[in-house]
């Protein structure tokens, strides 16, 4: 296996609204965006400093058709993709589109878990994955966060394709457990079973600020929601849950208010 399989290597968001959300997570995140140049469709880098961080593209009409709304989604290394998108299936899972080629770039799938969360399967050209930035690095992800539709059955799924394994599990009372994953050794993310007013099983992905309260507000005067949060997790960081204002989901953390 190689070293990236299983690891989260890319993001982007779909949107009804490129320009604005654009401008929308410049001010909030502080990302520089420019255009891929890719001929054959519209998609727009998102970096911070000279690190390609993610993406940004119009929704595909097949999805809008579909009732796809605006969203962010993972990218899932994997050591081939065909393989992977057939595994998926037998697992339990869906595959919505591909598996194909970005001409240049790599070969991917659009695929879903049991629940119906959706991430994406990716094998890029190259076998050189980015170096990690140094945790809490602001700009890059710092956590990935699945509101499952079943935490079990769903980490299952995700460690049986994946190899994530189960780090700590924290009681929360009456919002049930929250099982911590590692992927390759270090901790990546959380799962919890989806409360019974989110409409559906998702991902949710963190990216780094300095500070919560002052995201939070930019996050606000961009015209988006702050949905919950600011509050305080287990390890001291911050962490705020938010929507933009094409209603894509998204959440901050930081070491401080």
């Amino acid at each position: 296996m190689s070293k990236t399989h299983g690891k989260f290597v890319w993001y982007d968001v779909m949107t009804s609204n490129p320009k604005t959300a654009e401008s929308f997570y410049r001010s909030v995140i502080g990302w520089d965006a420019k255009d891929s140049g890719m001929t054959d469709r519209s998609y727009t880098i998102l970096s911070m400093g000279p690190t390609m961080v993610g993406g940004l593209m119009p929704i595909p009409e097949d999805a809008a058709r579909a009732g796809v709304g605006p969203a962010w989604m993972g990218y899932v290394a994997v050591d081939d993709v065909d393989i992977y998108a057939k595994r998926v299936k037998a697992a339990g899972g869906a595959v919505h589109r591909g598996p194909e080629d970005i001409p240049g770039v790599g070969r991917f799938a659009v695929a879903g878990d049991p629940h119906g969360a959706g991430f994406m399967l990716f094998k890029g050209m190259g076998d050189q994955a980015p170096m990690p930035a140094p945790a809490g690095t602001p700009g890059h992800i710092g956590w990935r966060e699945l509101h499952a539709g079943e935490r079990e059955g769903a980490f299952a799924f995700y460690s049986g394709l994946f190899g994530w394994t189960k780090g700590e599990a924290v009681d929360m009372g009456p919002m049930g457990v929250y099982q911590t994953f590692a992927i390759h050794g270090t901790q990546s993310g959380g799962m919890m079973t989806k409360t019974p007013q989110t409409p559906g099983p998702f991902w949710l992905y963190y990216f780094n600020v300095e500070a919560v309260d002052r995201a939070a507000a930019r996050a606000k005067d961009g015209g988006g929601e702050v949905l919950n949060g600011p509050m305080q997790v287990p390890g001291g960081s911050w962490i705020v849950q938010c929507r933009d204002p094409q209603g894509a989901m998204f959440a901050m953390m930081g070491p401080k208010r």
